[in-house]
């Protein structure tokens, strides 16, 4: 007999793909996938329930299909997704609750997969080069998808020690980027004149969105107990980046980074309605992940480092309709 997976948040795209993964594993016999709504592409063999997981409700699923691992992808990031900021707490933090409370309550639980976020260190002119999975933020978050998440990490951790006999995984990934991943870092590499903060050149660590399910198939299957940094190899300054996008960039301070809540008809043409706090933060200071104990105690080994993730983005961008700075001087000289 297989392993019986249940996968929450199914109806977002890298939830459905994940399930869609897991189920063709010969080592799994079932996969239940749970949301709010139904998804909208075809789940293939996943057997989807239509769920809240802030209900009670979801221990009768858990424990009426025999779950023996839950992984849990069900954490929002953004507000407009979720039906605003209040909403969105409320599902990523009671929601979590709600699910916890469940597993607690299922005796045939064995294995907690989280998938958690490198934003819990969030990003400060005080980070270390590079985190270690024992430090915290250097600056607490105060707000928005990172204080939730750095929430949903303490009653994770809870869990952990009321049930010692599941084995609880929880991935802190590395922001991540590819062809069809759709968050708001992706979408500022897209706007076509990209703002950088004046006097910073953030560090960037990138995880490929196939990596990212390769580390939730293998700590699925794996069962390792422990919290994990997961990311490609190496950084890349914001500034390399933006040149090997070929977009032109303009220089802003700092707080107006922050408070910008468009940049004009180009930021609502990228889908970006100003850049969240932890986004301004990240693209100031940047963040760097020591990914050791991913490779030596999870055993998981990424196939695209920083670099190859973002050249993999950058593929899917299409060109500036803008002239670049070095187009316009070059033009002005020949002039």
């Amino acid at each position: 007999m297989g392993r019986v997976v249940l996968v929450t948040g199914v109806s977002r795209d890298f939830g459905g793909r994940f399930a869609r993964r897991i189920a063709a594993d010969p080592a799994v016999e079932r996969v239940i996938g749970v949301d709010v709504v139904p998804p909208r592409g075809d789940l293939g063999s996943v057997a989807f329930v239509r769920a809240d997981i802030r209900n009670p409700v979801i221990a009768k699923v858990i424990t009426g299909q025999d779950v023996d691992t839950v992984v849990h992808m069900s954490v929002r990031s953004a507000p407009h997704e979720a039906g605003g900021r209040m909403s969105m707490k409320e599902h990523n933090v009671i929601g979590t609750m709600q699910l916890l409370a469940a597993c607690q309550k299922a005796p045939g639980l064995e294995r907690l997969v989280v998938k958690s976020s490198s934003a819990v260190y969030g990003s400060s002119s005080r980070d270390p080069a590079m985190f270690t999975e024992d430090m915290g933020a250097k600056r607490m978050p105060r707000s928005g998808y990172a204080k939730d998440v750095l929430e949903v990490e303490g009653y994770v951790r809870g869990f952990a020690r009321r049930r010692p006999d599941v084995a609880v995984t929880m991935l802190r990934a590395a922001n991540a980027v590819g062809p069809t991943v759709s968050s708001p870092l992706t979408h500022y590499f897209r706007l076509p004149v990209v703002p950088t903060v004046l006097g910073y050149d953030a560090r960037l660590q990138f995880l490929h969105e196939t990596d990212l399910l390769g580390a939730l198939h293998h700590a699925t299957l794996g069962g390792v107990h422990g919290t994990f940094n997961v990311g490609g190899d190496g950084v890349l300054m914001l500034s390399q980046a933006l040149r090997r996008l070929g977009r032109p960039t303009v220089p802003v301070p700092r707080f107006a980074l922050g408070s910008l809540s468009s940049l004009g008809s180009l930021s609502r043409q990228a889908a970006i309605k100003g850049l969240q706090a932890e986004l301004s933060g990240f693209l100031t200071f940047g963040r760097g992940l020591d990914t050791s104990r991913m490779r030596s105690v999870l055993g998981f080994h990424p196939s695209y480092t920083t670099a190859e993730a973002f050249a993999d983005l950058s593929r899917s961008i299409a060109p500036s309709a803008l002239p670049s700075a070095a187009a316009l001087l070059g033009g002005a000289s020949r002039g």
